[in-house]
């Protein structure tokens, strides 16, 4: 990819104005063949890419509930899990955060929301820290889940804008080049001036 298109991406970034997160969603695309995937977290209601993270295919057992783990990989979790307190630390935190989604009451939401990002800021994970701070940033718009409840339909119309970047250069050898033309293709950042 050419230099100048990276210059860009990455003056973007670093120049784009932050307007209110209401309603997000969260998804994954994939990178390569094999489990290796790019975790994509999209500004719902403008349409728009706000994060692109990576390295997916190192917890792949982690990211899946526990209701879907067939017998072989239960007996690795375990296994892990009486080896790795941080990871165990990361599945619990992991299994918690989840429970946001089953509330109704926007009351009870921000109650077990606060509960949960006590702990991740305590948890000594750095991308839970990271995680959570992001998470009290726009918590307003997190608590509008409640309210809103939107299906992953969006998701998937931005998730194949960023299928059409990789088709197009017929896939990526390297991450980091792959991340710059997802945002350079779907970030909608401002321009370097000329």
């Amino acid at each position: 990819m050419a230099t100048v298109v990276r210059r860009a991406v990455e003056w973007g970034l670093t120049h784009r104005r932050w307007k209110p997160l209401h309603v997000i969603g969260i998804d994954e695309v994939s990178r390569a063949k094999g489990q290796r995937y790019l975790t994509l977290v999209y500004d719902l209601a403008r349409g728009q890419l706000v994060w692109v993270g990576e390295n997916r295919d190192a917890r792949f057992l982690w990211l899946k509930n526990p209701w879907n783990l067939k017998d072989p990989e239960r007996a690795r979790l375990s296994a892990i899990c009486q080896t790795n307190q941080p990871i165990v630390r990361a599945s619990y935190l992991k299994e918690a955060f989840q429970l946001f989604w089953t509330y109704r009451s926007a009351w009870w939401a921000q109650r077990h929301l606060t509960w949960w990002l006590r702990w991740a800021a305590r948890s000594r994970l750095e991308r839970f820290v990271t995680f959570a701070r992001m998470i009290r940033g726009h918590l307003d718009g997190i608590l509008a889940w409640t309210t809103v409840r939107l299906s992953n339909g969006a998701l998937e119309g931005m998730n194949n804008k960023v299928r059409i970047v990789s088709h197009r250069a017929y896939g990526f050898r390297k991450t980091e080049t792959y991340i710059t033309a997802i945002w350079h293709g779907c970030g909608a950042l401002p321009l370097p001036p000329s």
